[in-house]
């Protein structure tokens, strides 16, 4: 097998126990007896614990290896399936919970890392470009399939003595599983040169943050965009956790949304890979500030009207229309963001808008999750929406380019090629070939 196939059958087993899950994943705690707010607390648990480990395992690949890693995320990822699938109360839910962000936190990035300097180390630099935009390709297929399965899993409901939508955490540890298997055995790299590093590692963290702190700080356009990112962290939970809940509010049953949401969640996919490949073309007419205010206000108004919506069919199609632009905007968000500085400090800035989301998606989770509780889940999109339409504005903010930074439609390709979503718009390697 060659190192691109390796490459892409790894990502694949990464990525289709997450698609399985997404139909899911709210409506298992809400069956077993969690409140819409508690919920959210179980999702801010992640968020904080990715938080807290983004910065300091930022080296830990370098200093460890891609292998060992990737093999302890998917340990993690393991466990937290594992105490997902029999959590019954809310202490369980949010120990399983921030596994899953220690999982996040290790697992962003080694594998791709590992193929590049492969790739590089073969002499063969030239067919980076093109294993990585197979694997984007190959990372929403993989989503839309475990997504498909996921839905199939519910509706099949094969142990009878287990609850339905328990099941697909247990078909996920066993995927892991096996994932784990095929990393031990399709994983090869030389760690002799990495011995030492971690104490390193660990002890440029803080002069890693100050030096993004005062990037920042001396970039006004920049302070903007990790504003934006502050409103996108917020708003995006609005359709990523709460579509699950309503759809199950309008049709009466959990397990009937758990079914129905498989296909949906593969069909919006789809349909959002097809909206960010329609960015180039849109880029050709208007200005990359434009574009972007655009695409966040229609996203925006897309959730306030998943809010509105008392049919499935009508809150299907907001929620496409959501996904349509989802990846547009990813893609557009992240190359101006490349935009605004030099290649010498592009890692730690990348650092920094991951940061940014993390924490504004625990606050939405808790809100949102109590005006859900208190009032009502369509409340609860509709100011997930406008809140997602307020970082409009700030797409037009302009700064000073420093010396060295690139422009950022020259970024675009890159972008595009590495599927079009942003960390958690898309999870993406923080470094490039040398880093997690």
């Amino acid at each position: 097998m060659t190192l691109r196939r390796k490459f892409w059958v790894l990502t694949g087993l990464r990525w289709l126990p997450t698609g399985m899950l997404i139909p899911i994943y709210a409506l298992l705690p809400l069956e077993r007896g969690l409140s819409i707010a508690e919920l959210g607390a179980v999702v801010a648990v992640q968020g904080i614990v990715v938080l807290f480990l983004e910065l300091p395992t930022g080296g830990f690949a370098d200093s460890l290896g891609r292998k060992p890693l990737l093999v302890a995320s998917s340990v993690f990822a393991l466990a937290s399936y594992g105490v997902f699938a029999f959590a019954h109360s809310l202490g369980w839910f949010m120990a399983a919970s921030a596994l899953a962000g220690v999982f996040r936190a290790l697992d962003s990035g080694p594998l791709n890392a590992w193929y590049v300097d492969e790739t590089i180390a073969a002499g063969a630099g030239e067919t980076v470009a093109t294993g990585i935009s197979g694997a984007g390709t190959v990372t929403g297929l993989a989503i839309a399939s475990g997504a498909v399965l996921g839905g199939g899993l519910v509706a099949w409901h094969p142990v009878a003595a287990f609850d339905a939508l328990g099941t697909p955490y247990l078909v996920a540890a066993a995927l892991t599983l096996f994932q784990i298997t095929l990393t031990a055995l399709l994983m090869h790299e030389d760690r002799s040169a990495r011995a030492g590093k971690l104490f390193a590692s660990i002890l440029q963290t803080p002069r890693g943050i100050l030096d993004g702190a005062r990037i920042v700080a001396g970039n006004r356009a920049l302070r903007a965009l990790l504003a934006v990112g502050l409103f996108l962290g917020f708003g995006m939970v609005g359709f990523e956790q709460f579509m699950p809940i309503r759809l199950s509010e309008i049709l009466g049953s959990a397990d009937s949304a758990g079914t129905m949401m498989g296909p949906v969640s593969a069909a919006a996919w789809g349909i959002s890979a097809a909206g960010a490949a329609a960015v180039p073309l849109l880029l050709r007419r208007w200005s990359m500030p434009a574009v972007s205010m655009v695409l966040v206000a229609c996203q925006g108004a897309m959730v306030v009207v998943m809010g509105l919506v008392a049919g499935p069919l009508g809150l299907m199609a907001a929620f496409f229309a959501t996904y349509a632009v989802h990846s547009a905007l990813g893609a557009v968000y992240e190359t101006m963001l490349h935009g605004e500085v030099d290649a010498g400090h592009r890692a730690t800035v990348l650092s920094l808008a991951s940061m940014v989301l993390q924490p504004a998606g625990s606050l939405g989770a808790v809100v949102l999750g109590l005006l859900a509780t208190g009032a009502s889940t369509g409340l609860a999109l509709v100011v997930a929406g406008i809140v997602l339409a307020l970082a409009a504005p700030l797409f037009l903010v302009k700064g000073r380019p420093s010396a060295g930074t690139e422009p950022a439609g020259r970024l675009l390709e890159t972008a595009g090629a590495s599927g079009g979503r942003a960390p958690e718009l898309r999870e993406r390697p923080k470094r490039a070939s040398g880093s997690r």
